[in-house]
């Protein structure tokens, strides 16, 4: 009686059913696997089916790596090199074949990546991808500016707090900086940002070994950040090998500090120019001032009129000039309750200059409104 109830009890599994069970519990065996490559050869599809080897006992195990995964690292498996595979053992049920799925291919020893370096940075060297005539001049007075890097660690925190007061506008994509796995991030990272309306790229990340920096000087990247819209300022620390992504943006710097410093460059040159006209113009008439000063005390008695006379129009000269400049500041008519209206990077005099549905940007005194025009009325 027990025995039957047991039977009972116990499921039947179709063979399809079965094998997805057991691959989803296979998913949890996760790892890096690193062996020789050996009996390579390429689907009809265009996935790739390879075997790893073991270099000690000769054990081996049969891999695949889809296509698209396999164009992304550009990595030409062949047999003898030495790689590293990240991925999961899965069943591929028409076969009832057990194999490795590979999600991330990578060259394994340092000699090998510096080896797979040269030759790649030889190749787009070959192709002008890093000469300067190609490069872009980062745009005067930027405020729409797009962020790769990762929110953990301290390079976000360092860039931000160096970045001055000038109405910024930041989109930012957390994305994985570090080592083989972190491509596929920084590629859709970088197809995201192509369809937002920014002026600037910075790509940032901290120091790192060659392995680390690895997909830095990946060839899909590369091109990525030439092919990008708009000028690329490059933050990838510091390594006695110039990642080849560095090489390929419009600006290089070494710390993300020294990105931000670099954006608020001509921000800060307009603030010191405007106060240099405003010194001008009142040194300008305390020379006036001064120099009439000096001439009337020669004809004291025969001028006593005309100076006062003159003294008042200098003096309104000054206090008209005076608020001339306090008038046509920016911030004095923001503090005045008045804004300063952009679209598309525009400033909006007209109608004219404005569409239904297209986005405005509202400058005024304590920060910036985005708003998006739902009529426009025309004044008799």
């Amino acid at each position: 009686m027990e025995e039957e109830n047991q039977q009972k009890d116990e499921k039947i599994f179709s063979v399809s059913d079965y094998i997805k069970i057991v691959n989803q519990g296979l998913k949890a065996f996760r790892s890096k696997i690193i062996g020789e490559v050996s009996e390579v050869s390429f689907g009809p599809t265009g996935h790739v089916y390879f075997t790893l080897k073991d270099e000690k006992d000769e054990s081996i195990i049969k891999c695949v790596i889809w296509k698209h995964k396999y164009d992304i690292y550009g990595i030409k498996l062949k047999e003898g090199i030495k790689i590293i595979a990240t991925g999961y053992p899965e069943i591929y049920a028409p076969w009832g074949k057990l194999s490795f799925k590979s999600e991330v291919i990578e060259h394994a020893g340092e000699g090998t990546l510096k080896k797979e370096y040269e030759k790649l940075k030889e190749k787009l060297t070959k192709e002008g991808l890093f000469e300067e005539v190609r490069k872009r001049p980062i745009p005067k007075y930027p405020q729409k500016v797009g962020i790769i890097t990762s929110k953990q660690g301290a390079v976000l925190a360092d860039f931000l707090n160096n970045l001055g007061r000038f109405g910024f506008k930041i989109k930012m994509i957390d994305s994985r900086v570090e080592g083989q796995a972190a491509i596929v991030d920084l590629l859709l990272s970088i197809k995201t940002l192509k369809k937002e309306n920014i002026e600037v790229l910075v790509i940032m990340r901290g120091g790192g070994s060659l392995e680390s920096m690895s997909a830095f000087n990946n060839e899909s990247l590369v091109r990525g950040i030439t092919g990008f819209p708009v000028p690329v300022i490059a933050a990838i620390g510091h390594h006695k090998d110039i990642p080849l992504a560095a090489l390929a943006a419009d600006c290089s710097v070494s710390t993300p500090s020294i990105a931000a410093t670099f954006l608020n460059e001509s921000w800060g040159q307009a603030r010191l120019l405007l106060e240099k006209h405003e010194r001008g113009i009142v040194d300008f008439y305390g020379d006036i001032l001064e120099s009439v000063k000096i001439n009337l005390k020669n004809s004291w008695e025969k001028s006593v009129f005309g100076f006062n006379s003159l003294l008042s129009i200098i003096k309104q000269q000054l206090e008209h000039s005076e608020k001339i400049i306090y008038l046509r500041n920016p911030e004095t008519q923001l503090k005045l309750g008045y804004s300063i209206a952009r679209c598309e990077g525009r400033l909006i005099r007209s109608i004219k200059d404005t569409k239904i549905g297209e986005d405005v940007d509202i400058r005024v005194v304590d920060g910036t409104i985005i708003s998006k025009v739902k009529n426009i009325k025309k004044h008799a």
